[in-house]
């Protein structure tokens, strides 16, 4: 079956999507790569600036460059692929940048992969890795998506019950 074609429902990738860090080394279609990062530009974004811009790892020696680099992504290196999400330095970059990430992420579970976002904007490690990936200065790291597909079925984590994060008109 297509991936185009996969029956989910926006609720139910919301629901199921968790993150992963273990990948099974399999190659994700650039296709699919690309169908991601279409939805990623789809995002909500403040006066429709839309100041993102993606760059798609796939490259093993890359992606274990970035896992170096990160300390909290050294996973990176068993993904597949690594999205870097960027954007220009405008009012409102980072939820726009953060939009585009969550869009990627809902994507990616629609579609049978497995993903974890990586932290970007404001960590020590973002020169160094917008120097590997050739990005120009003006641009902000927001996040790094890694990507690939798992042989573990992790059970989704707990969340806060409904009762407990609504209020009615007032806190």
């Amino acid at each position: 079956m297509s991936y185009k074609n996969l029956p989910m429902q926006t609720q139910e990738a919301v629901k199921q999507r968790h993150s992963c860090r273990s990948f099974n080394g399999k190659p994700i279609a650039a296709d699919l790569i690309e169908e991601l990062i279409n939805c990623a530009s789809l995002a909500p974004t403040a006066r429709n600036i839309q100041p993102w811009e993606f760059v798609a790892i796939t490259k093993k020696e890359t992606l274990g460059k970035l896992a170096q680099l990160a300390e909290n992504g050294r996973f990176l290196a068993e993904s597949s692929c690594c999205i870097a999400v960027l954007a220009q330095e405008t009012k409102y970059y980072l939820e726009d940048g953060c939009a585009a990430t969550e869009n990627i992420l809902l994507c990616a579970t629609d579609s049978g992969l497995a993903s974890c976002w990586v932290a970007g904007d404001k960590k020590d490690y973002c020169g160094k890795v917008k120097e590997l990936l050739g990005v120009p200065k003006d641009l902000k790291l927001v996040s790094l998506v890694a990507l690939g597909y798992s042989d573990t079925k992790a059970d989704v984590p707990a969340k806060r019950a409904l009762e407990e994060v609504l209020h009615w008109e007032k806190f």
